[in-house]
């Protein structure tokens, strides 16, 4: 097999919400696969942890609010500059959380994590897509979850979101797929993140999930490094418009 399929040397990417559990994991497996990276986040807290990861590797982080589209712009462009080149592979994996019952949900919990989960996504998508076409060739990965299949409980705008996402994913790989981008998704099973720290700590919840589980064990962030180095890399060259799910056998029971 050539290993050369899977590698990223000389690849530059960005990666919001890359201080993230999720994005943080997909970030060291870039860096291990070769790539040259720009996270783009707000959390300061995770900038020593990433530009300390790997000795001599070129990782970056750029602080953003997510919400602003002219934050968004500058972002990108920042990212150009602190790369010295083109975007070869964008990756979409902020997200936030938050839970109620439908009847009460509040609205701005609604906005807030359409905009965060969604609309930024599709910014980003937007921006940097559009200098993908102009150079012929990119590689952009979304983030959705297991509630781009399922509906969930108590998280309507958390499941609008991400059902959103993969919606979007394939839209955008059928408009942009014959011009040399492919456009996919990982959708992480339940994942023993910050975001599911509710559903761990309730031992009925917790055993209700883990009951559906073939592989009988929560994920870990890092389960998702090869996925996100085989959508980036050239092993992927024929696969576009597909939500991958990375989730221990829960979407097969």
């Amino acid at each position: 097999m050539d290993t050369n399929l899977f590698s990223l040397v000389k690849k530059n990417a960005i990666i919001v919400g890359g201080a993230g559990d999720l994005g943080f994991a997909i970030l060291e497996g870039f860096l291990e696969a070769g790539a040259s990276v720009v996270c783009i986040d707000k959390d300061l807290k995770g900038k020593e942890k990433i530009e300390s990861l790997i000795p001599n590797s070129k990782v970056f982080f750029l602080e953003a609010d997510i919400s602003d589209e002219n934050q968004i712009t500058s972002s990108i462009k920042k990212s150009k500059d602190l790369l010295s080149g083109n975007i070869d592979i964008l990756v979409n994996s902020q997200g936030i959380q938050r839970r109620a019952s439908s009847e009460n949900f509040p609205k701005k919990d609604w906005d807030d994590i359409i905009s965060i989960n969604l609309t930024s996504a599709f910014d980003y998508c937007q921006k940097v897509g559009s200098e993908m076409l102009e150079q012929g060739y990119g590689k952009i990965i979304n983030i959705a979850s297991m509630q781009s299949f399922l509906g969930g409980i108590t998280i309507p705008a958390y499941a609008a979101s991400k059902g959103g996402i993969a919606q979007l994913t394939k839209a955008l790989s059928n408009d942009w797929a014959a011009k040399g981008i492919t456009v996919n998704g990982i959708a992480p099973g339940y994942m023993n993140t910050q975001l599911n720290t509710n559903l761990v700590n309730d031992p009925v919840r917790n055993k209700e999930i883990l009951s559906r589980i073939p592989l009988q064990r929560w994920g870990n962030p890092k389960d998702l490094k090869g996925c996100a180095i085989f959508l980036a890399s050239d092993a992927s060259q024929y696969v576009t418009g597909s939500i991958i799910p990375v989730d221990g056998g829960f979407l097969a029971r």
